[in-house]
Parts: structure tokens; sequence; C-alpha cells
């Protein structure tokens, strides 16, 4: 090729460049590729603690379009967490109670996974502020994922507008509120329109604004 064909071929629209096709690797997880890898994974990941630091994300596609540079102040911590439903802790199985509450078994959890990993990580890194987080591997037993967090105290996370949102006070432990991305997602609020007014604020908040009565007051 000559330069100037060089130049064309990457301006062209349906040039991809390199995270594009990462991007592209993972959704083909099914490939034998992708399946020899993830089990491989697997099998490192369940050897580690349940958390631990990962020197740089396994997804630098995904982990760049939740937020994550590659520069002081950004953290990945990778997390296990146990799948399946949450039988419910009771000795002998004996709920004292009414019959409608006397399930031991087929509990399940309100909340999704991934804001389970991303509440344990936050506890366990009480300094850092947890942004956002993506599956990397599972297998019949857990669920691996990679959660990201950022340093509110470090000077480069500081000065860099795009980022220093996240040093503000009541941006403490969002994952413990619900106001991260997975938080947002297992409170109803990725839905728009028709019959979601009931979750905004929330859905206790919703019950109680319908459930009170508010008089005039008599002067």
């Amino acid at each position: 090729r000559t330069r100037l064909e060089n130049d064309v071929a990457v301006d062209r629209p349906g040039a991809m460049g390199a995270y594009k096709y990462l991007e592209e690797l993972w959704r083909k997880k099914q490939s034998d590729m992708m399946r020899f890898l993830l089990r491989v994974r697997c099998w490192e990941y369940r050897q580690l603690p349940a958390i631990h630091r990962a020197t740089r994300p396994t997804r630098p596609d995904k982990a760049r379009r939740l937020g994550y540079k590659a520069k002081q102040g950004f953290v990945i911590y990778r997390v296990r967490v146990r799948r399946g439903g949450r039988k419910k802790p009771l000795r002998k199985g004996i709920n004292n109670g009414k019959p409608v509450n006397a399930g031991v078994n087929k509990i399940k959890w309100k909340r999704n996974l991934r804001s389970l990993a991303e509440e344990r990580v936050g506890r366990k890194c009480g300094a850092l502020r947890v942004l956002n987080s993506y599956w990397v591997a599972q297998d019949a037993a857990h669920k691996f994922y990679e959660v990201i967090l950022v340093d509110p105290q470090h000077k480069v996370i500081r000065d860099d507008p795009r980022i220093n949102w996240l040093c503000a006070p009541t941006m403490k432990h969002r994952e413990l509120r619900g106001l991260t991305s997975a938080g947002r997602q297992h409170r109803g609020l990725r839905h728009k329109g028709h019959k979601s007014n009931h979750m905004r604020p929330s859905i206790r908040a919703t019950w109680k604004r319908n459930n009170t009565q508010s008089l005039r007051r008599y002067r």
C-alpha cells in the first residue's frame, strides 16, 4: 500500500480500533477461544482471595466505557460472590410465626450480585469511592466482578474536572445507598415512562406519599 492508501484505510467509517475488537471478542463468549480463556481464568480466580486487587482491568475496553482511566488514583479490585438463592438461616429450619413467613428454601435476594460485589469492596476499602463495576467470569458456584475504585484524596483525581465530582462528601459509600449503576438497576431506575413513576424517587417514598393523608391546617 502507498502512504495515501493507508491514510484512506484508517479514515474510512468501517475501520475498528483495538477497543472495538476487544468488545467484539467479549460479545462472542461461546467461541472456542473465549470458552478456554474464561475456564482458565475461573480456575485462577478461585485460587485467589475473595477480594483482591488486580494489577490492571481484565476488560480494558469495558472499564474505559465505565469511566476507568489508566492513571494515578484509579484502582481495580476483583471480587468473588456466591451464586444462587439465599437460604434463611434458621436453626433446624424452625421459623416461629405465621405460615406465610415460614419459608426457608427458595428465598431470593432482592438485589443483583453485582451490587453485592460493589458493597463488599466498598466496605473493605473504606477510603476509596466506588465508581462502577462489570462482570468478568463465572462458574457453577461463583460470579466474579471487577470494581473500579477512585482515591478521592489523590491530587490527580482532585485536579481532574471530569472525575473530581466523586470527591464530594455526598459520594461516600454510593454503593451502600443504591447510587451506582448496579444499585440504580435493582431499584428499577433503568426504566422510564409508563408505570416507572412508582419507582421514583423510590418505591417506599411513592407508597408513603400515596398512603399519607394531608389536610390543610385550619387557621
